[in-house]
């Protein structure tokens, strides 16, 4: 006998029954990520990010299954596109808001949707899952950027598949960066050079520091940079000072800030985080534009990061056609979606069908682009 729950924080569910579904140390699905957004104020009802996560529990009050679960009273932060879905849903007179979201907020990174102690109950959640559109009388349901387990057990609960691509690099037992270099095409490795070699010659460092090794000074001035990103686009930061200062207390092992200095002074940053094997890129910002700072410090840095300590893989986050020419490769990624309304439930499955269509012959076409034949088998 099994128990499906909602809870409306992340904060009720103890840490070690959620992290011991995960079947991973990447940081995104961890209890202490999703923590530390609900903690600082960075996702909550106010900003359209109602937590509802889902629970299963066996007879016994133990918990066997669970998916990190909002209530979206829009679309921004998912980096998967559905505004065409909405103005759909609108003609028809219909409201797309509020829908149901199973991701990571703010976070285009694939990994485990649905946390599952085994293969039925991972089943099980997506079939529940499947069904709350119309038992709660929601529009849709939408699970971004699942591994294959999670959208397998999804689609065996009739969702639609929505391909997308991303770019990741890949260390094939590189010595140091110049080794790397070598298996790039003259024209890309002399490309490389030279912007490397203008943030030399202007004086530019990178340096990596953890949490604990950052003033509470430098930490104002780095969220300041983070912030001027979002400025740029007018708009307010997703997240909040309080966010990093929660995320550093509640997993400070895999946070990292790349650091650039100018002449010992702080003009930019890239935060990031890592697992046993790969480095998350994930928020960038600077005083001002420097030519190539943004490449040296989000890319090359942390190329030269995976390197020196032995990280398999850099996933520096969502789109950016530019990286194929930085020795960045395209692999496939997933969301799947339930549509509550029969006609245009309909209406997205071709939708879905023929875009993923187009991805696969663009996915073919940025691979050939590329300086390598295919990227590893567990990750296209």
């Amino acid at each position: 006998m099994t128990t499906l729950t909602q809870v409306d924080s992340i904060l009720d569910v103890p840490a070690q029954a959620w992290n011991a579904l995960t079947g991973t140390d990447q940081p995104f699905v961890q209890h202490g990520f999703l923590a530390a957004l609900e903690a600082s104020g960075s996702v909550t009802a106010e900003h359209g990010w109602q937590p509802g996560h889902l629970l299963l529990k066996d007879d016994a009050d133990e918990l066997i299954g669970a998916a990190p679960l909002y209530i979206k009273d829009h679309s921004f932060g998912e980096f998967v596109f559905d505004f065409s879905w909405a103005n759909a849903y609108e003609q028809l007179g219909l409201d797309y808001y509020p829908k149901l979201l199973n991701a990571i907020p703010f976070t285009p990174v694939a990994g485990p949707r649905l946390l599952a102690r085994d293969d039925a109950v991972r089943r099980t959640l997506a079939r529940a899952l499947a069904d709350m559109p119309n038992q709660l009388g929601v529009s849709s349901l939408h699970s971004l950027f699942g591994d294959d387990s999670s959208t397998a057990a999804l689609l065996g609960a009739d969702a639609h598949a929505r391909r997308g691509c991303q770019y990741r690099w890949f260390n094939r037992g590189y010595r140091d960066f110049e080794h790397f270099l070598e298996h790039l095409s003259s024209k890309r490795r002399k490309e490389i050079r030279r912007e490397r070699r203008r943030m030399r010659d202007a004086g530019v460092e990178i340096v990596v520091r953890r949490p604990d090794e950052i003033s509470d000074a430098l930490w104002r001035t780095l969220y300041a940079f983070y912030g001027r990103t979002y400025a740029m686009r007018g708009q307010d930061p997703y997240l909040t000072p309080e966010f990093f200062a929660e995320l550093s207390n509640r997993m400070p092992d895999q946070v990292l800030f790349f650091i650039a200095y100018h002449e010992q002074r702080p003009v930019g940053m890239a935060f990031m985080m890592r697992s046993n094997d790969t480095l998350y890129g994930r928020h960038w910002g600077c005083e001002t534009d420097y030519h190539s700072l943004h490449f040296e410090t989000c890319y090359y840095a942390g190329i030269d990061y995976c390197i020196e300590n032995g990280l398999s893989c850099f996933d520096a986050g969502a789109q950016g056609e530019h990286k194929i020419r930085r020795g960045f490769e395209p692999i496939a990624t997933w969301s799947t979606h339930v549509i509550a309304d029969p006609r245009l439930n309909q209406a997205v499955g071709n939708f879905v069908d023929r875009e993923a269509e187009m991805m696969a012959d663009f996915q073919a076409e940025q691979r050939s682009r590329c300086n390598f034949d295919a990227a590893p088998a567990d990750t296209r």
